[in-house]
């Protein structure tokens, strides 16, 4: 038996057992007559003692031992006389009687703690060294708390896992496929699954009337913070639900999630509208931990006094509380902020409501001290406030200003991780127009439902027809998604058509859905989850890397097993494949 006791495990009430630990050297300390060393393992930290006087052959050979080296320790539990109230284990010692070096290493790249000296790239292409850190390892417990937590409601609650296919066919609409070549068909290829969407509508029409998954997908789409190019989801479906029905079972997932991992009683989630969280806020996915909620401004403002205001289809702005001595340094900061072409405002308009009455404002020259009162009114500002205001195209101005209201919630420290506010949104739009494609794109995917009251609109007003799904939200980030799903043949090609899909092309793309919906397919809906996104949000981090075993950097690669990387011209002979090399010639 290589141990009989982890390193995070012995307390107080087994001092005077003898044990036997392993683990790796975190730190050795030597103080002349005593040598500590730090013994670490996936549980936690024991201090083990090596005295001089008692054993110096012993001694000796603990002060060779060098950062995580591994090893195993026999020894005594001693109580410590110089506890340590950070570690669990602090209240203890081992006074060892005997070492051995299972395993020495070489010195690490950066150290293996906490607060470590290695950058990103260092640390992932030694992503195995990375993964011993405490932090690190936590966020990996986390997830795995989190999944173990998701099967036990789920199973509760009547619904089953079943695994879909990771080789399936590839279709348009969505993010771009990952491609695999078939070697025993030639010149034909699967796709990885970007979600295992239609495998449960046909778990669905097969009688499997709860159905669920924590699965892995893969999207060849650019890289950020909150996106791999594989991920995890936690994957549901539903039979002769309505919406209310996946509302009410996943919100009570979310609900006893918070309770049994932060403690969290969540009241009943706030219900919004896609039009109002875009009219409000200026996303759909808006973050509630703070206010400043948009005010339509264009009728406040006098008529005639300032082109552009006359020439903007929309004006809008945001109060912000206690703001109003920004600097004219911080002011052009947020002026330089909205104008970057990720924000693509054209500029930005303040007024200051200062704290002795007066108003300041960079539209001075345009409207009087009563003008600018009234709007400070219609905004609700008060004395020491700073109204912020951008104008042009509604649709894009909002989203702008959006962006916006997040930038001074992150300036003005608004945006507590831990503060956690929860909600869905609602009644989205079905399709959306791409003005360079010339067409409509569904919002969600081809096979979400219309509202029924809007279904008749989808020849004649397709813009107009709101979708029968929705979103959750939490803090600002979408952490999942669904919708009633399609489940009669004629309603699929009609929303196939307004797609821009002729009825053969629907049918050599979908075709197989399409034709179990001739067999009986019941009514469903439901919805998925990033699995990745909710245990970083779980964990108060904006980044998911960390809560990935291995994940990829933002060039999608895999730095430590450096991949992607070519093949052999024997595996490329194989596929029917050619060379980059041959295709140049």
């Amino acid at each position: 038996m290589y141990r009989t006791k982890n390193n995070g495990e012995l307390r107080l009430a087994d001092v005077g057992k003898q044990v036997t630990l392993c683990g790796w050297v975190q730190r050795s300390r030597d103080l002349g007559g005593m040598t500590f060393v730090d013994l670490r393992d996936r549980y936690g930290i024991t201090q083990i003692v090596f005295n001089m006087e008692t054993d110096a052959a012993l001694c000796g050979k603990a002060r060779e031992l060098g950062r995580e080296y591994v090893v195993q320790i026999k020894g005594t539990v001693a109580e410590r006389s110089n506890k340590n109230a950070k570690i669990p284990t602090g209240d203890i010692e081992i006074l060892a009687t005997e070492i051995t070096v299972l395993n020495p290493s070489k010195i690490p790249p950066f150290t293996i703690e906490n607060h470590s000296d290695g950058g990103d790239e260092l640390r992932m292409k030694y992503r195995y060294l990375d993964l011993r850190r405490d932090c690190v390892r936590q966020n990996l417990v986390l997830r795995h708390r989190l999944s173990i937590e998701i099967r036990k409601y789920m199973d509760e609650q009547g619904f089953m896992e079943i695994e879909t296919p990771f080789m399936v066919k590839s279709t348009p609409e969505g993010a771009r496929d990952f491609v695999v070549p078939s070697r025993m068909n030639p010149g034909e290829f699967y796709a990885l699954p970007q979600s295992p969407q239609q495998y449960k509508q046909l778990l669905m029409v097969a009688g499997m009337d709860r159905y669920f998954q924590i699965v892995r997908c893969f999207r060849d789409e650019d890289l950020r913070a909150d996106r791999q190019p594989e991920f995890t989801q936690l994957d549901c479906e539903m039979s002769f639900v309505e919406q209310e029905d996946v509302l009410q079972m996943f919100e009570g997932l979310m609900r006893h999630l918070f309770k049994v991992e932060k403690n969290i009683d969540l009241p009943p989630l706030q219900r919004m509208t896609w039009q109002t969280a875009m009219d409000k806020y200026g996303s759909d996915k808006p973050d509630l931990r703070f206010g400043m909620e948009f005010h339509a401004l264009k009728e406040v403002f006098p008529q005639g006094k300032f082109s552009l205001f006359d020439q903007s289809e929309w004006v809008g702005g945001i109060c912000v509380e206690g703001a109003s001595e920004y600097t004219r340094k911080q002011l052009d900061e947020l002026t330089d902020f909205v104008k970057r072409p990720q924000v693509g405002a054209g500029g930005l308009i303040y007024i200051k409501c200062n704290t002795d009455g007066t108003y300041k404002s960079s539209v001075d020259k345009f409207f009087d001290a009563d003008d600018l009162k009234r709007v400070a009114e219609a905004c609700g500002a008060k004395a020491g406030d700073l109204i912020l205001i951008l104008a042009g195209k509604a649709s894009k101005t909002k989203v702008s200003l959006g962006q916006l209201r997040l930038e001074m919630g992150n300036r003005l420290n608004l945006r507590d991780p831990f503060n956690y506010k929860v909600l869905w949104i609602v009644d989205f739009p079905l399709l959306e127009w791409d003005e360079e494609a010339g067409r409509f794109f569904a919002m969600h995917h081809p096979f979400t439902a219309p509202k029924p009251e809007d279904e008749a609109m989808l020849e004649t007003e397709p813009g107009k027809v709101r979708a029968n799904a929705y979103d959750m939200v939490i803090n600002g980030v979408e952490v999942g998604g669904g919708s009633i799903r399609i489940h009669s043949r004629d309603l699929q090609k009609r929303m196939f058509r307004a797609l821009g899909f002729s009825d053969e092309e629907a049918q050599k793309q979908f075709g197989f859905l399409m034709n179990a919906f001739e067999y009986g397919a019941p009514p469903h809906g439901g919805l998925a989850f990033g699995f990745d996104r909710l245990c970083a949000l779980f964990g108060g981090e904006d980044s998911i890397r960390d809560y990935i075993a291995f994940p990829k950097n933002n060039a999608g690669r895999d730095t430590m097993s450096e991949s992607p990387s070519p093949i052999s011209q024997a595996q490329l002979d194989e596929l029917f494949l050619k060379s980059t090399a041959e295709k140049r010639d």
